[in-house]
């Protein structure tokens, strides 16, 4: 799992019990849970955590390293997971509620051209998007009572009411605006991995109002939305796409 801070990863690792291992590979530090035994054995479901840093450029190449050190030790990773705080577009995403990503979508990587903002796709080149299994979003949300739409990863935070109403122009489906999901999620696609998004709201996304952010709040909801959603992932099967 990758979040972007340190404050982040620990919310994520308070909703598990097992025991907790520093792992240190190159360039990247893990955090790694089982979620069992202390000597974790084929049967028991291992937990990395990583905090991969702030940006999608910075958490593409931290989820890489990781994804590629485990694959090297024959042990890959079954799935991908980007999760933190972020903006929620109202009145879908109120503050303080979780969001699962059917879509990850890199909002702001394309041109600007005359007529309005053209992705890269659109450019002839690239992706945007990608979705998670849609399997996995719906027990995910069911187990939440979250909603599920278009996450979108953005390399500058929307800080007015114009921006973020051009982006809810641009992306009908958005809940929720961060900065890590596409990074994490093109580093996981070069593995084969399947992976999710999942987004506790600490603002709404427009104007910055410093003093109506719900920090602390979102990562309690972070923390209790994952204790829910661990049964999910211990039992889903990653050929299940």
């Amino acid at each position: 799992m990758a979040t972007a801070v340190p404050a982040e990863r620990d919310a994520v690792a308070q909703a598990f019990a097992g025991a907790v291992r520093e792992v240190r590979l190159p360039g990247v530090n893990l955090r790694q849970l089982t979620l069992g035994p202390v000597d974790p054995g084929p049967a028991v479901a291992v937990v990395d955590l990583l905090a991969a840093g702030v940006g999608p450029a910075l958490a593409a190449a931290s989820t890489a390293s990781a994804l590629t050190a485990a694959a090297l030790e024959g042990a890959p990773y079954g799935l991908v997971v980007s999760a933190g705080i972020g903006g929620g577009f109202l009145p879908g995403a109120p503050v303080g509620s979780l969001v699962v990503a059917d879509e990850i979508t890199a909002a702001d990587l394309g041109a600007e051209t005359a007529d309005g903002f053209l992705p890269v796709t659109e450019l002839g080149f690239g992706t945007v998007t990608h979705r998670p299994p849609e399997t996995l979003v719906r027990d995910l949300t069911a187990a939440l009572g979250a909603r599920a739409g278009t996450v979108l990863t953005v390399s500058t935070v929307t800080g007015t009411a114009y921006g973020a109403a051009a982006l809810r122009a641009r992306h009908p489906r958005a809940l929720a605006e961060a900065m890590e999901g596409f990074g994490v999620a093109e580093a996981a696609a070069a593995h084969g991995t399947p992976v999710m998004e999942i987004r506790a709201v600490s603002n709404p996304v427009g104007p910055r109002d410093r003093a109506a952010w719900r920090i602390g709040d979102a990562l309690a909801a972070l923390t209790e939305g994952f204790r829910k959603l661990t049964p999910v992932l211990e039992s889903w099967n990653p050929h299940d796409r």
